[in-house]
């Protein structure tokens, strides 16, 4: 099982990497470069991960990992809100570390299977130069159906037990949040990010603000804008999501409604393929 993402260095990052922030007792956010991925589970209890982070970040997944559950902790799964390789960078070296399942939307497990590519990224959005340097990102697809299952049909999570898996199309057909109604936690994934992605300065500062998915990436804007009004109506009280910093409380109450009701002004691109 080759990683075929190993050999791509993406040149940027943002001063939040590497410092991982515990935002519940049992979630545990931990950026790279300009992508987040996290730890569920208590320190010294059962754990999983969610997302797999950028291209040879491996090490520094490890690492955090061992950190907070000890050196011969094992995941009980990967739980992938989709398959973009911003999202699976490091999963084979992490699945040579940690045999373990990983979960996926049934949607997502052609690029994930080595059968199908995403559609290319498109540097004709407007928002700022990394929709410009999108090109050079990968698109092809990985292959570890050694590993990968499909989410279970009653939307449960497995190693995430009291959360729910929500079916979030737009950024990609197969793209999933994760929701714990106890206590109104969300997992956004890239359903909706906290910083404008498309921006290079946003990224590298990690500004705060509401904005859609990553537009160079985004295929579908029609069932993007309908999977934030559904995220919308669970009145999430925390949002961890793939990009930026997690937003809680009545600020994101009202970012993500002022999100609801300009989707069309603040996250869709004025010009692209897919528009």
């Amino acid at each position: 099982m080759e990683n075929e993402f190993e050999d791509r260095l993406i040149p940027a990052t943002s001063v939040a990497s590497g410092v991982g922030k515990e935002l519940l007792t049992d979630l545990y956010c931990f950026p790279i470069q300009v992508v987040n991925m996290y730890f569920y589970g208590h320190p010294g209890d059962k754990w999983t991960i969610i997302d797999a982070g950028m291209p040879r970040s491996a090490d520094k997944i490890i690492e955090a990992a061992e950190n907070r559950y000890g050196k011969d902790a094992k995941p009980e799964a990967i739980i992938l809100t989709h398959g973009h390789f911003d999202h699976v960078g490091a999963i084979v070296e992490l699945l040579e570390k940690w045999p373990v399942p990983v979960y996926a939307h049934k949607e997502e497990l052609p690029y994930l299977t080595g059968k199908e590519s995403y559609p290319e990224p498109d540097s004709s959005v407007d928002g700022g130069l990394v929709a410009k340097m999108s090109p050079m990102f990968p698109n092809h697809s990985i292959n570890i159906s050694e590993y990968v299952k499909p989410l279970p049909d009653d939307q449960s999570v497995p190693g995430m037990e009291g959360w729910e898996w929500i079916p979030t199309p737009g950024h990609t057909k197969g793209h999933v949040s994760l929701f714990r109604e106890e206590d109104r936690s969300l997992i956004a994934g890239d359903a909706f990010v906290t910083v404008k992605q498309e921006s290079l300065y946003n990224v590298m500062t990690q500004k705060q603000e509401i904005s859609g998915p990553p537009r160079y990436l985004t295929t579908d804007w029609k069932a993007a804008k309908e999977s934030v009004i559904k995220l919308n109506e669970l009145g999430p009280l925390l949002a961890a999501t793939g990009h930026g910093i997690p937003m809680s409380g009545d600020f994101l109450a009202q970012e993500l409604q002022k999100l609801v009701d300009n989707f069309d002004t603040i996250a869709v691109p004025e010009q692209g393929r897919y528009t």
